[in-house]
């Protein structure tokens, strides 16, 4: 029998994303499938509204988590992780969506490499501007399309792979535990890395089946929080970076640190100069052509 899978959709007051959620995840040609949405402290009713009125597919396989109050993104995810029957999870954030080929193909990838803890689909970034109950597209873009996979040297730098493109098996909470709640934002960073360190993880395929949606002037509950919560995002990974070289350094002790700093700092002021040597020889093209004849000619 095909593996369930597990859906966890986090919202507040956004019915409008969610309906459009909703044609996303019943669009799927996989059909063995469950949602689990958690209400994060909305106006009462309001997701089971736009729940009754979904398909017959969607209303039979749906379960409404409410929370009187609003605990949080990642207290969210965890309610509905626990709360997930499936082998197989996934976060769907309400504002984004699938191609419909995306639940089916990754499964089967996952069937046929029962070694893998999970898979990861590229992605596209949609661009788009919210019209009461519609939404304008305005451009797409490939996100990340020079990766060749999404690797743990790159995820250093910055998350390479949004919740909705990542379906996992739900034995790695059973390794890693559930996503940090004491993170009002970039738990997913935290969580994808702490995967990244133990396993490695594949794109499933060059076409991107999952559709990262973007307001860039989208505010309140429009907002994204990469965008919206961009200061939450650049304090987070300050803090979170600074806490895992306190620990490096009290294991390995600074001189290391101490040695690349040096050579950053080098590295930096030679390139101060070669910027400064191009940018003059901007302002002088013939001096710029007589250095190159002179490198090429003269021995």
């Amino acid at each position: 029998m095909p593996a369930l899978v597990s859906i966890v959709m986090r919202t507040k007051d956004r019915p409008a994303f969610v309906r459009r959620a909703l044609r996303s995840i019943s669009s799927q040609t996989y059909r063995n499938w469950e949602l689990i949405i958690v209400d994060d402290g909305g106006a009462r009713g309001v997701v089971d509204a736009v729940v009754a009125k979904s398909d017959a597919t969607v209303r039979e396989r749906t379960r409404v988590i409410s929370h009187p109050e609003s605990l949080g993104r990642w207290q969210a995810a965890n309610a509905g992780v626990r709360a997930a029957r499936g082998d197989l999870l996934i976060l769907h954030d309400d504002d984004d969506s699938w191609a419909p080929s995306f639940l089916s193909r990754a499964t089967d990838y996952l069937e046929s490499h029962p070694d893998r803890v999970g898979v990861v689909s590229r992605i596209e970034i949609v661009w788009e501007r919210r019209e009461g109950d519609s939404f304008t597209e305005l451009r797409r873009e490939l996100f990340l399309p020079d990766s060749v996979a999404p690797l743990l040297m790159d995820q250093q730098r910055f998350n390479q792979f949004v919740p909705i493109a990542f379906l996992y098996r739900r034995t790695l909470h059973e390794k890693l535990g559930l996503y940090d709640e004491s993170l009002p934002v970039v738990g997913d960073w935290v969580f994808n890395t702490r995967v990244l360190e133990i396993a490695a993880l594949e794109y499933l395929d060059p076409t991107p089946l999952v559709y990262w949606h973007q307001r860039p002037s989208g505010v309140g509950v429009d907002g994204n929080s990469v965008i919206a919560a961009s200061d939450d995002h650049r304090r987070l990974d300050a803090l979170l970076r600074d806490e895992e070289f306190r620990r490096t350094i009290s294991r390995e002790g600074a001189g290391g640190a101490l040695y690349f700093e040096r050579r950053l700092r080098e590295t930096e002021e030679l390139m101060k100069r070669e910027f400064e040597l191009l940018r003059q020889e901007s302002l002088h093209p013939l001096r710029s052509a007589y250095r190159r004849l002179r490198r090429r000619f003269v021995k």
